[in-house]
């Protein structure tokens, strides 16, 4: 599973985010959980709930449906930085 779950993430998911700087990485799938880190762009953006959410989240549980219980975000998220709203006035 792990494998299967690793390919969406590098096929479908990475090539999305890469284009905004950043990459997901598959942590660990344990006890039908999976367990994700979000890194460069990703790691500390505002948007990262969303893309989580309605992007990595969604596209698993399309594609793998009952194998996954949750999807856990173990990102340290107030690491990093902010390539989009860092510069700005209201960030």
């Amino acid at each position: 599973m792990r494998r299967q779950i690793q390919k969406l993430i590098d096929d479908e998911i990475n090539p999305f985010v890469a284009s905004h700087g950043g990459e997901i990485q598959l942590v660990d799938y344990l006890d039908k959980n999976v367990y994700i880190e979000m890194l460069g762009g990703c790691q500390g953006c505002a948007a990262s709930t969303a893309t989580l959410k309605q992007g990595v989240e969604r596209l698993l549980r399309e594609s793998f449906g009952s194998d996954i219980n949750e999807i856990i975000d173990v990102t340290d998220h107030s690491a990093g930085d902010n390539p989009y709203y860092g510069d700005s006035p209201f960030g």
